[in-house]
């Protein structure tokens, strides 16, 4: 059913951004949830946490009571509901809102209360930066596409920890610190990825000639990932570029943010730039 009265008047300040209140209802939001997240970063310096604890508490069920008023307002006033409830915003505004009543029973649970900076993503709405969001889908899209490659590889990799982990356990064994396959794999995985923590090191001649050929396979393959993932966002690139095409020359190649035709001057219009 469309909205009437009250519920288009909130729909209007709250979800909509073309308006005077609704641009500050978005600001002030904005300011609330950085002021939030900065409140739990300060609990848990001992320093502030020690002198302030008490206003800290305080502040922090008031920005709880607001947001959790805005996240019911905003599913009363939707013209969706079940929409909005699942949507990636609706999730994240709840999942804002619940550490602080988990925090009555599980202790620590406030400390979640970070994924609060996840609702910052609307600044991006709210100014409409259309091509940070643009150039963010575009990234989405390259990492979901190479997301088979990447699999693959990450489970070649995981077959080739689990051997040389084995072999570390075999040759090293629990007098130096390689107590089960599982913590020789967990060493496999510091060492090829370049971490190198030191808790556990090999003491064997043969454990270190392992363990220098472990290094070296690492730092051969640690660029793949970032290789497929390069192909993929050219592709994408590419592929963006042919997709757009001027109304008035018909020819395509343009930029994602180009605001003219490059090669005949035509004012692109937001639909064409999309296409």
């Amino acid at each position: 059913m469309p909205l009437t009265g009250m519920r288009k008047y909130l729909n209007e300040v709250i979800f909509g951004t073309d308006t005077p209140a609704g641009k500050n209802f978005d600001v002030f939001l904005i300011w609330a949830i950085l002021t939030s997240v900065v409140l739990v970063l300060l609990v848990s310096v001992e320093r502030f946490g020690s002198r302030y604890g008490e206003m800290f508490f305080i502040l922090e069920w008031i920005f709880t009571g607001l947001f959790t008023i805005e996240y019911f307002l905003r599913i009363y006033c939707s013209v969706n509901r079940r929409a909005y409830i699942f949507s990636f915003y609706g999730l994240v505004d709840l999942l804002a809102i619940l550490p602080s009543y988990l925090a009555l029973v599980f202790t620590g649970a406030h400390t979640l209360l970070v994924i609060r900076l996840l609702r910052v993503l609307r600044i991006f709405r709210i100014l409409k930066l259309i091509h940070f969001m643009r150039d963010a889908n575009l990234l989405l899209r390259s990492l979901w596409q190479s997301r088979r490659k990447i699999m693959v590889f990450y489970a070649s990799m995981l077959v080739l920890c689990v051997i040389f982990g084995a072999i570390m356990y075999l040759v090293e064994g629990p007098r130096h610190g390689f107590s089960s396959i599982p913590k020789s794999i967990y060493w496999t995985i510091v060492t090829i990825t370049t971490v190198g923590f030191g808790d556990i090191t090999p003491q064997t001649s043969w454990g270190q000639a392992i363990a220098s050929l472990t290094m070296l396979i690492g730092y051969s393959i640690i660029a793949v990932p970032t290789g497929i993932v390069t192909a993929e966002l050219a592709s994408e690139i590419g592929r963006e570029r042919t997709l757009r095409r001027c109304d008035n020359c018909s020819r395509s190649g343009h930029d994602v943010d180009a605001e003219y035709c490059k090669h005949c001057g035509y004012k692109l219009e937001e639909e064409q730039k999309l296409r």
